[in-house]
């Protein structure tokens, strides 16, 4: 139980395929609450699996969160020949005004080869599905990650999707909460912002969010809503936050998207973000780009993972085993 207690409440990426003799250090040292993977880290199953397994090892918890991106399209990371590819969400969409059935067994089998592929090497914890809600002017970044335009579409899919994912053995991430359908900038490179009126919002784009019911993990959007707060994105907000928490009802465990983005650039060092964001009221910190020196800078300003947040993260993995 030590283990748990020390926890950092932050995920790391790393450099290469194989860990560096200063990243086991220095994860060994921080005891991070994860790790997450992008192609730069992925070859083959085996090569996965003992990436996979050594960081497990040098933390000392055999289910430490190992995070991917595997979504469909061109946001995947376990690639063929060894991995299944798939779709992109929005064809799911695309079905449901065909034949609603069609679309969700669609989205089942989606979710099953999805599970197959994060079987294969060890991998724990999907940031998918996103249940932001498309629009015609949604930027690109975005738009075919969206089951749909609708709201009613988004929810039901996925609430599939979750269920689904939790009785395949995975931790879904549902994204971007509270939603980052109505923007046309990329918050890689931008703050983007969201001005319309909350009566709106309530039923788009924050909808389907409202619709998930049990306690799976969630990730916050990088986006200024102004009828929430005028000064900081979700990410940094106690507002927004509070919002998540109270009026849309997730009680899950909350991460942040990539802290390196663009949008979070003018409030903050990395360092600065970081603590603002676990102020007010993210559970963990992610940060994605494997560059040690970042990662030192967040880690020497981090406090062990709270007591309610430890509690949300055990409450996720006793779940998952219960299928």
């Amino acid at each position: 139980m030590i283990k748990y207690q020390s926890i950092k409440p932050v995920i790391f990426g790393c450099e290469g395929l194989t860990l560096s003799p200063n990243e086991r250090d220095f994860f060994g040292q921080e005891n991070p609450l994860g790790l997450i993977l992008f192609d730069r880290n992925i070859k083959n199953p085996q090569q996965v699996r003992q990436l996979v397994d050594d960081f497990r090892s040098i933390v000392g918890r055999t289910d430490a969160p190992v995070l991917v991106d595997q979504e469909g399209g061109r946001v995947q990371r376990l690639w063929p020949p060894y991995w299944k590819a798939l779709g992109w969400s929005s064809v799911y969409g695309d079905w449901y005004s065909e034949s609603p059935e069609k679309a969700e067994n669609g989205v089942r089998q989606h979710t099953g080869v999805l599970a197959d592929n994060l079987k294969s090497c060890g991998i724990n914890v999907d940031c998918w599905p996103c249940l932001d809600v498309s629009r015609s002017d949604t930027h690109d970044v975005m738009k075919l990650r969206c089951f749909s335009s609708d709201p009613e579409v988004v929810a039901k899919l996925g609430q599939i999707a979750v269920e689904t994912a939790i009785q395949s053995g995975f931790m879904p991430v549902i994204k971007h909460i509270p939603g980052y359908g109505r923007t046309n900038v990329d918050p890689h490179r931008d703050l983007p912002i969201v001005t319309e009126p909350l009566e709106i919002l309530e039923k788009t784009d924050f909808y389907p969010f409202r619709q998930i019911k049990k306690q799976v993990w969630g990730m916050t959007a990088h986006v200024l809503y102004t009828a929430l707060d005028d000064v900081f994105p979700a990410t940094l907000s106690s507002k927004v936050i509070s919002y998540i928490r109270r009026e849309i009802g997730f009680d899950g465990f909350l991460i942040c998207d990539d802290i390196c983005m663009k949008a979070l650039a003018q409030f903050g060092s990395l360092s600065e973000c970081a603590l603002k964001m676990l102020e007010a009221g993210c559970d963990a910190v992610l940060h994605c780009s494997g560059k040690l020196s970042e990662m030192k800078e967040i880690a020497s300003v981090l406090s062990p993972l709270s007591d309610l947040s430890l509690g949300r993260l055990l409450q996720s993995m006793e779940m998952l085993k219960n299928g």
